[in-house]
């Protein structure tokens, strides 16, 4: 799977495995997190795995979103995976 990257929009492959929802940017040498966020409050949505299925929940009321209503991001993301600072 591979997603424009929000700074420059070229392609970014997925990196670590579909798990980890991670993606590289090769034009930005930038690591990138998907983040999936519910279009009601904009909040974190709970992504629920099972049997192939992806679904997600909002934890804070709006229940189950479908995934073509998700609304989702990419949070710039250090070489080990965290958050780097600003």
């Amino acid at each position: 799977m591979t997603m424009p990257c929000p700074q420059c929009r070229l392609e970014m492959p997925e990196i670590g495995g579909r798990s980890d929802e991670r993606f590289r940017c090769v034009g930005c040498r930038r690591d990138y997190r998907r983040l999936a966020l519910c279009p009601e409050c904009g909040l974190s949505l709970q992504v629920l795995k099972a049997c192939g299925a992806i679904d997600y929940f909002c934890p804070q009321g709006h229940g189950l979103i479908s995934k073509k209503r998700v609304l989702f991001r990419y949070q710039p993301v250090g070489p080990d995976g965290e958050t780097p600072e600003q």
